[in-house]
């Protein structure tokens, strides 16, 4: 229920990760915020809802080097793409800012000297620490960035936390013949000295007990949640699984330094959820808080007694949020203080499977507004499937279709659509006040106590049962307005009475819905308040609270249709994903003795990022390798292997320097290669692009190479080719080789001194 004072709310989602633009993980996580903060607003409560891009990290470090420019010359690219995707969709952030920025220093130094402080014992200590280094890079390497052969169940590739093949946990310095991702060289062990903030303290470990119980008075964190919790903290006195936590990473490392530790910086983690901070302090100190009538500053709205703070979150980081984030603000002190609560949701899938744009399952957000699609069908559909559980919810493009044409065009606007030409025609678009005799109908009886419950479910975030109720109430309505035939009522002049009433009832009705709808439906909601002359619909306009009188219609404009069915051809195109700018052209012969591609380019490109690892490329391990592996997938190709090159003509097409500055060429590693089982042309290669994770690629090359002679060789690869799917499985690029018209293939080779990753020009 609504609070009887306005509310203050600080209200954010997890910050994405800023090495790729949004994926639908974020967009359903936005979305899941952006209706709940709507909700507030609409009952009168003032809401700061921030977010910003999450910027530092080796991954960002390393692909900025990669493509030749700087972190924050990538940052910047990559924010750029914000506004598209946070307009398109309609999510109402009041300020979008980034970690990579002054208050983000200000607030993690801050934050860092004040839990030095504290003493006896200390909660920031040094001890050295030995891990692998790579002499190459002239780098630590996290564990991630380091893959050896397991050695528990002895799979190749594996990475240095853990198996992938067996599951098997184990540190880095466990796996056999180990090697850099980033490099490919063996690395050294080395000893640093490191900062570590003791998370394993009493102290630390007793107020986690209280916090996770019960975070804000009557609140309480997710059961799922919770159990999770339970398992890290243990029972009360007795033992618990947490270790004190590392919050320093040496030069080179692209974050924040850390005071008076020279070479040293912050993990991203300690300074990922500053910036939730630092964007509202951003947003403070711009005035644009003071724009919406909050005379506090920042500092004096942080420590307020009255500010509530909220987080959206994916469950792949309730580990962060849950226990360093508010152990950080708690022992910080004010004018820190921890969240009220920490909101957790699940993944998306599409058709029950795991997104991926490899495997060319999902759907993208780009390609979504490239279409046209309206974003309230997506937002009405990802909506109807939440709840306030730690649940994976999945995006079936026949119930997206059905359930929108159905609901919204059905039921909702049918209402409208059917009413307002009796409305217009008889009646000069006026409507009557509500009768009593409409109020005592069955079908109205029925669900005129629904908005209470409406009015609930948003708070809880139970948007899927607010949906449905409301959905029951446009069935109840849809039933009454036939029951009542207005079509034959419009016959007998002297029933007109009881057809106005009819009519204006069920247009009450219809007001009533579009409050109820408008958290999830800005925009239609905005159409539908100009046709009926209520502007700026807010929750009191149901009229349920004591206080609240509650507006209603008197009076309807030329009714335009309100929303358009789903055509399924459309959805059809958003799941054949981007299309090429323009027809591939003729392929030219080759000339004798060039370089030609071992597979030909795929017709189609990749969908979406593998985002069941996320959302918000908030998915990621200790520095964030899994927020990177998505970009990348992303950028990932395809081919089509075995086939070889005819003669060139001497009169052969020519390309221009624009054609070839698309081709994306790269050294690659090939650390492993194999037969493929049933294939008599193919190899399946692993290579290694320096990118933080190695690609598959089937290349006929198979007449020419024993598997192990290739292991270790460095070749060029087309890097943003479609991924394509083969029988083997699916291949993500292209490797180049020479060929004739006599026999041999020849796998090309950089000169000595290249390493995986650098681009070919």
């Amino acid at each position: 229920m609504t609070s009887p004072q306005p509310r203050k709310l600080f209200v954010t989602t997890a910050l994405p990760y800023a090495n790729g633009p949004f994926h639908i993980g974020h967009i359903m996580e936005y979305i899941q915020a952006d209706i709940w903060v709507r909700f507030q607003r609409m009952q009168g409560h003032q809401v700061h809802f921030v977010g910003a891009d999450d910027t530092h990290g080796a991954p960002i470090m390393l692909k900025a080097e990669a493509e030749g420019v700087t972190p924050q010359d990538l940052v910047a690219r990559i924010a750029a793409t914000r506004p598209r995707h946070l307009n398109g969709f309609h999510i109402s952030f009041d300020d979008w800012h980034s970690t990579d920025s002054p208050e983000n220093v200000e607030l993690s130094q801050d934050i860092y000297r004040k839990l030095k402080a504290v003493d006896d014992p200390k909660l920031i200590y040094k001890k050295p620490i030995e891990q692998f280094y790579d002499p190459v890079k002239s780098m630590f390497l996290p564990d991630r960035y380091i893959k050896g052969t397991c050695p528990k169940c002895g799979a190749k590739d594996q990475y240095g936390d853990a198996c992938e093949v067996c599951g098997s946990t184990y540190s880095p310095t466990d796996l056999i013949d180990p090697y850099s991702t980033i490099s490919g060289a063996r690395p050294r062990l080395r000893t640093s000295e490191h900062l570590f903030f003791a998370l394993s303290d009493p102290r630390v470990v007793a107020f986690l007990r209280d916090w996770t119980q019960e975070p804000s008075r009557g609140q309480s964190l997710q059961p799922e949640v919770l159990n999770k919790i339970h398992e890290w903290l243990g029972s009360t006195g007795g033992s618990n699984a947490l270790t004190d936590w590392d919050i320093s990473r040496d030069a080179p490392y692209f974050g924040i330094p850390i005071p008076d530790e020279p070479g040293k910086y912050f993990y991203v983690w300690l300074d990922a959820p500053v910036g939730y901070l630092a964007a509202l302090k951003h947003y403070f100190d711009s005035g644009k808080a003071r724009a919406t009538g909050e005379p506090r500053s920042f500092t004096e709205f942080l420590a307020a007694a009255d500010t509530e703070q909220y987080h959206f979150i994916g469950k792949d980081i309730v580990y962060f949020h849950t226990l360093f984030w508010p152990a950080m603000l708690r022992f910080a002190g004010p004018p820190y203080k921890v969240p009220n609560n920490v909101f957790v949701h699940g993944f998306i899938t599409f058709s029950g499977e795991k997104m991926s744009k490899s495997r060319g399952t999902g759907i993208s957000p780009d390609v979504y507004l490239d279409l046209g699609l309206n974003p309230e069908w997506l937002r009405y559909y990802i909506a109807a499937k939440l709840n306030d559980r730690v649940e994976d919810i999945d995006f079936n493009p026949d119930d997206f279709i059905a359930r929108v044409n159905s609901d919204l065009v059905g039921k909702y606007v049918n209402i409208a659509s059917r009413a307002a030409p009796f409305l217009s025609r008889h009646f000069g678009g006026r409507l009557t006040p509500p009768s009593d005799a409409a109020a005592t109908d069955p079908a109205i009886k029925e669900v005129i106590e629904i908005e209470d419950e409406v009015t609930e479910a948003y708070e809880r975030r139970e948007f899927g049962r607010a949906l449905r109720l409301v959905m029951m109430y446009a069935d109840r309505i849809n039933e009454y307005f036939d029951a009542n035939k207005p079509w034959e009522l419009a016959k007998d002049p002297t029933r007109h009475a009881q057809l106005h009433a009819v009519c204006s009832t069920s247009i009450s009705a219809f007001f009533k819905m579009t409050v109820m709808l408008k958290p999830v439906l800005p925009t239609l909601a905005e159409r539908v308040e100009k046709w009926l002359g209520t502007p700026d619909l807010m929750w009191d306009d149901l009229g349920r609270k004591p206080q609240a009188i509650g507006r209603t219609p008197a009076q309807i404009g030329a009714y335009e249709h309100l929303m358009k069915r789903i055509d399924p051809r459309q959805v059809d195109a958003l799941l054949e994903g981007p299309k090429s700018a323009s027809p591939a052209p003729s392929a030219a012969p080759a000339p004798q003795g060039t370089a030609s591609a071992a597979a030909a380019e795929s017709s189609r490109r990749g969908r979406e990022p593998n985002i069941k690892q996320q959302p918000a490329a908030q998915a990621r391990g200790p520095d964030k390798l899994q927020g990177d592996k998505l970009e990348h997938a992303a950028a990932a190709a395809s081919s089509n292997a075995g086939t070889q090159a005819p003669a060139a003509s001497a009169d052969g097409a020519t390309i221009g320097i624009d054609d070839f500055g698309r081709i994306d060429l790269r050294i690659a590693r090939i650390v492993n290669a194999e037969h493929v089982p049933g294939a008599d042309k193919l190899l399946k290669l692993t290579l290694d692009l320096g990118e933080g994770r190695h690609r598959t690629v089937f290349a006929g090359i198979k007449s020419a190479y024993a598997p192990e002679s290739l292991v270790g060789r460095l070749t060029p690869m087309v890097a943003n080719l479609a991924p394509r799917k083969m029988k083997f499985g699916v291949s993500e690029g292209m490797v180049l080789a020479a060929s004739g018209e006599g026999p041999g293939i020849f796998l090309l080779a950089p000169d000595s001194g290249a390493q995986p990753g650098m681009r070919v020009k």
